[in-house]
C-alpha cells in the first residue's frame, strides 16, 4: 500500500516537473533590436517611414513563430530618437547598448551614424545604417554596415549623368554642412569636372537654415546652369522657392534626401524639373516592391516615403543571420551577417563587402515632371 502510494506521488511529481519544463520552454525570449533616427523636428517623416520598415520586419518574423538556438524567440523594438544630432546620437547609442540590443538599424544620418559608430563596435553590436557618406563604412570597424549605396556612387552617377546625357556645364555648389551634405557634394562635384563640367561657384549654409536669399544672389552672378544642393528637403524646398523668386533659372540637383515627395508638396511649382538620385531602383521596379507596398499601407495606412524597403531588408538580414548562426548574441552571428546572401524586397541579391557596404548598390536618377518624381535612369543593380 505505501509502495503504491509511493509510486503514485513520484508519478504525479514526474509530471508535474515534465509540464514545467515543457511551460519553460514554451515560453518565448524577447531579443531587443535597437532603432535610432530623427523621430521629431524637420526630418521625421524619414525617420518614421524608416522605423515603419523594421516593425513590419519584426512582425513578419515574428509570426514565423522563430526558434534559435533550440528556443523560441520573440524581437521587440527598442526605439530612441537621435533627432539628426549627432550629440544625441551618442547619447542614444550608449543608451541602446546599456539596454541590451542584439542588433541597432540605424542611425539614419552620416552625421549620427558616423559618431555612434565606436561605442557600437566596443560592444560588438552590428549597426546598420542609411548612412551615405563613405566615411561611415571607412572606419574599418567590423559592425559596421550600410544599408543605401553611399554618395561616391550617388555623386558619381549624378553628376556624370547630368553632365553627358543632360549636356548640363556650368555648376553651383551648396551644402549645409553636415557630414553627409558636405561628402554629397564632394562627391558630386568631383564627378562634374571628370566628365567635363565646371564648379562656377560654391557656397554652403546649414541644415536648419531656411533663408537662402544672400547666398543665392552670389550664386546668380555666376549664371550657373544647376545649382546642386547637398542637404535635405526642408532646405531644398525653401532653397528652390526663393531661386524662382530671383529668377534663377538653373535647375535644382540633389542627392536621395531631396528625392522625397514632402519637398515636391513644399516647393510646388517651384520644383518643376528637380533632378535628384536616390539608391537602388524605384519601388515598383524592386523584386518585392509591390507587395510591399500593398502589405505596408494596410499596416500603417500610408504611402511608403523612401527608406523603410531597406530598413526591411537590413532588419531581416539580420534576423535570418541569427537563425542561421543559432544564436541571438551578436558576437555569435556576426559572422553569418558578413556572409549574408538574400532576396529582398529592394533587391535579387543582398550581400555586403569586406567593407559592410552593399555588393550591388545600384543608383536611379530622377526628375520631377508634372509634380511627380520620374524615374530617369538606372545604373548598377542586381
Amino acid at each position: 500500500m505505501k509502495t503504491s502510494i509511493k509510486r503514485m506521488v513520484m508519478g504525479i511529481a514526474a509530471s508535474s516537473i515534465g509540464a514545467l519544463s515543457a511551460h519553460a520552454m514554451a515560453q518565448e525570449q524577447d531579443v531587443k533590436i535597437g532603432f535610432a533616427a530623427p523621430l521629431t523636428g524637420g526630418q521625421a517623416h524619414y525617420g518614421e517611414d524608416f522605423r515603419s520598415g523594421v516593425t513590419l520586419a519584426l512582425e513578419d518574423f515574428n509570426a514565423t513563430k522563430p526558434v534559435i538556438g533550440g528556443k523560441p524567440v520573440h524581437f521587440v523594438l527598442d526605439a530612441a530618437d537621435d533627432q539628426a544630432d549627432p550629440r544625441t546620437g551618442t547619447t542614444v547609442a550608449q543608451k541602446l547598448v546599456d539596454d541590451g540590443v542584439a542588433a541597432v538599424i540605424g542611425h539614419f544620418n552620416s552625421g549620427t551614424s558616423i559618431p555612434a559608430a565606436p561605442i557600437y563596435a566596443r560592444a560588438g553590436i552590428p549597426e546598420l545604417a542609411t548612412a551615405t557618406a563613405p566615411a561611415y563604412t571607412q572606419l574599418g570597424l567590423p559592425t559596421t554596415f550600410r544599408l543605401v549605396t553611399s554618395d561616391a556612387q550617388q555623386g558619381g552617377v549624378l553628376g556624370d549623368y547630368v553632365v553627358k546625357t543632360l549636356g548640363v556645364k556650368r555648376f553651383a555648389i551648396v551644402d549645409d554642412r553636415t557630414a553627409y551634405g558636405e561628402g554629397v557634394a564632394q562627391e558630386f562635384a568631383k564627378a562634374v569636372k571628370a566628365a567635363g563640367g565646371q564648379v562656377v561657384d560654391e557656397q554652403y549654409t546649414n541644415d536648419k537654415a531656411v533663408d537662402f536669399k544672400a547666398i543665392l544672389t552670389h550664386i546668380k552672378q555666376s549664371n550657373p546652369d544647376a545649382v546642386f544642393y547637398g542637404g535635405a528637403d526642408t532646405q531644398a524646398a525653401p532653397l528652390v522657392k526663393q531661386m524662382r523668386e530671383l529668377a534663377i533659372k538653373a535647375v535644382l540637383i540633389g542627392p536621395d534626401m531631396i528625392h522625397s515627395d514632402e519637398m515636391v508638396k513644399i516647393a510646388g511649382a517651384a520644383a518643376e524639373g528637380t533632378l535628384a538620385s536616390s539608391g537602388g531602383m524605384p519601388l515598383d521596379k524592386m523584386p518585392g516592391g509591390a507587395d510591399y507596398v500593398a502589405r505596408y499601407k494596410k499596416r500603417f495606412g500610408t504611402e511608403v516615403e523612401l527608406y523603410s524597403p531597406y530598413a526591411y531588408d537590413g532588419t531581416m538580414a539580420v534576423l535570418q543571420a541569427m537563425k542561421r548562426a543559432g544564436s541571438t548574441d551578436p558576437h555569435q552571428y556576426l559572422a553569418a551577417l558578413k556572409s549574408t546572401q538574400m532576396k529582398g524586397v529592394t533587391t535579387n541579391e543582398l550581400a555586403y563587402d569586406e567593407h559592410g557596404d552593399l555588393k550591388y548598390g545600384g543608383v536611379t536618377v530622377y526628375k520631377v515632371t508634372n509634380g511627380q518624381w520620374v524615374a530617369l535612369q538606372t545604373v548598377g543593380v542586381k
